[in-house]
């Protein structure tokens, strides 16, 4: 059977914040995430999944529209004061599938456009209807079980039309949050509901300090994972029991990586690394597959609308993983990542292949890049006891086969010139391509000026 195509589908897009893949189906063994297992157990399980940008809005604004924030307009957070937005509003995904006859509905996390009345997003997005905690949310009203209330409410509606539907439900954990039970300045992943879970142990990310500070915070998350887990469980069997799942392609990712120092805000994959899982019912090519091959989330978008049976768009920065899952295509070459702004102008750029990764810094900001300034943490960097914080290189390079994690800079080794400046021009294009600001404005500083002297010589 042909994976969707002309045959009239309903679509549950599930995402969260700040998951990466701290899932047991991605290897974590001391997360409790049996519903998620299950969902990517029938699945495509997409292995090496990346975010266009390492930050809530100008990630998700690239998942909806399938164009990168250079492009869309999105290259900071949607929230006040920052306000940044989407240059054409009717980009979204809800606008297209309203226009194929699709009844859309918003729930929860909206952070992909400017957070405006629930109306106004409805109207500029083309959600007939918008149930949105935005970020300015009451602590109740965002919880994973008032999300998942809602999203059973609105299936239940669904039950009984006949159209078409696009269930847009954004969760907001595992997202930090103030709680009570926090130390003075520190905000960690509790909230209500969510309890510290090391029943199964700790999984302390490589890239952090193994202590009794990160075991803290990783109990924390664990626990607020688990939570969402069985929150997004509650939505699935919903699914099920309505009669909807054998014609709903269901979704489900996250913005971004772990919202960890030396992970959320970075370039480094702990930054950029999603879970991407995608059910597509009485399909055996899209059923308990594992995809390793390179996919952005820009592939999202054009992949629903061929399994959707829907004409592609015509200014999409991405491209259907149909062949890929089905076909076994080729997937991409290179996937590129950027950060402008988060809560400060922090320009960086990166350009990752199978093997190597490099990134470029157009400033001088601290390394490791920190997701805030605004509260404390109880984990760090263990590369913070070789010498403390430090300005960022211009240039560094990875090789990720020898060195995962990304602690071993080689830009300056001699055996890696040729990779080094074949990314770089690859960079360079896709810059060029997108219209990046970086390269059509003049340089705003000399460490700015250094980093596009080095692109174009590297990529001439």
């Amino acid at each position: 059977m042909t994976a969707g195509r002309g045959i009239r589908r309903n679509l549950l897009f599930l995402h969260c914040h700040d998951l990466g893949r701290f899932l047991g189906t991605y290897g974590v063994a001391t997360v409790s995430t049996p519903n998620l297992d299950a969902l990517a157990a029938r699945s495509a399980v997409f292995d090496h999944a990346f975010a266009t940008a390492p930050q809530c809005s100008p990630a998700r604004a690239s998942l909806f529209t399938g164009t990168y924030p250079q492009r869309n307009g999105v290259l900071g957070l949607t929230h006040s004061p920052f306000d940044w937005d989407l240059a054409d509003p009717s980009s979204h995904l809800a606008s297209r599938l309203k226009a194929e006859g699709f009844r859309t509905h918003l729930i929860g996390v909206h952070h992909e456009s400017r957070v405006l009345e629930e109306d106004v997003v409805a109207q500029r997005l083309g959600f007939d209807r918008v149930e949105s905690t935005g970020v300015g949310g009451t602590r109740a009203d965002r919880s994973g079980a008032v999300v998942a209330d809602r999203a059973i409410d609105a299936l239940t509606r669904y039950a009984g039309e006949s159209e078409p539907f696009y269930l847009q439900v954004g969760f907001f954990e595992p997202h930090r949050a103030p709680d009570p039970r926090d130390s003075p300045g520190v905000v960690g992943f509790l909230g209500d509901g969510i309890d510290p879970d090391s029943s199964r142990g700790h999984t302390v990310p490589g890239y952090l300090r193994d202590d009794d500070g990160a075991r803290a915070e990783i109990a924390e998350l664990q626990g607020a994972v688990r939570y969402l887990d069985e929150h997004v469980g509650r939505v699935l069997d919903a699914l099920e029991k309505l009669g909807l799942g054998d014609e709903t392609i269901v979704v489900f990712t996250t913005d971004h990586g772990l919202a960890l120092p030396r992970a959320k805000c970075t370039l480094y994959d702990s930054g950029l690394e999603v879970a991407l899982i995608l059910h597509v019912p009485g399909t055996d090519a899209w059923t308990g597959v594992r995809v390793d091959g390179l996919v952005s989330h820009l592939d999202v978008r054009p992949t629903l609308l061929e399994l959707l049976g829907l004409r592609p768009d015509d200014d999409s920065d991405g491209s259907s993983l149909v062949p890929v899952v089905e076909s076994a295509a080729a997937a991409h070459r290179h996937v590129f990542a950027q950060l402008t702004y988060h809560d400060y102008y922090s320009p960086r750029r990166s350009a990752r292949s199978d093997r190597f990764k490099l990134i470029v810094n157009f400033d001088n900001a601290p390394n490791p890049m920190d997701a805030s300034q605004s509260w404390l943490r109880r984990s760090s960097p263990h590369d913070l006891a070789r010498g403390g914080i430090r300005t960022s290189r211009l240039v560094e390079l990875y090789d990720l086969e020898a060195d995962p994690g990304e602690e071993v800079d080689v830009a300056a080794t001699p055996e890696n010139a040729t990779v080094r400046d074949e990314l770089a021009a690859a960079m360079l294009a896709w810059m060029r391509d997108v219209g990046d600001p970086l390269t059509s404005q003049g340089p705003r500083s000399p460490h700015h000026a250094a980093a596009v002297q080095f692109l174009t010589t590297a990529g001439a």
